[in-house]
């Protein structure tokens, strides 16, 4: 699938780390290095701008390295980029260690994935289905 991108950054295009890599990084555009508090919370820009089809989604996801190293993930996770957003893309990131870290340009912040969306039409009804769950919640299908 092709996808018109705009990188008003000095970074590379985001791309797949290996062929098997389901997530494209993004990285830092940043002007200076952000020094992010513990638990503080910041948008980090990455000077990319993408035109997806529509039926499609982009999905901003943490790195899973940032976040075991740095205790750095992504609020809003998965953050969605709906096909008709024209606006930069930026990742809202979070500091959940006890100790402040850097973002440098160029940093790798995130990574994003493009999926196909289903549109649902709803049906209204008074009644639907039973099921062997029926309504239980949070934790119900756990076993002890």
């Amino acid at each position: 699938m092709n996808v018109r991108i705009i990188n008003q950054s000095s970074n590379p295009l985001p791309a797949y780390a290996t062929g098997g890599s389901s997530g494209m990084d993004l990285r830092a555009d940043l002007s200076e290095p952000v020094t992010l508090q513990s638990l503080e919370r910041i948008a980090i820009p990455t000077g990319i701008f993408i035109e997806l089809p529509h039926g499609y989604e982009a999905q901003v996801r943490p790195r899973s390295g940032m976040a075991l190293k740095q205790g750095i993930t992504c609020l809003n996770t998965p953050g969605t980029i709906d096909a008709d957003y024209r606006g930069e893309i930026k990742v809202i990131l979070i500091n959940l260690s006890s100790e402040e870290q850097m973002i440098q340009h160029g940093d790798r912040i995130a990574q994003m994935v493009i999926q196909k969306i289903i549109a649902a039409d709803w049906i209204e009804t008074t009644t639907i289905n039973e099921t062997a769950r029926g309504s239980g919640g949070f934790g119900h299908t756990g076993k002890s």
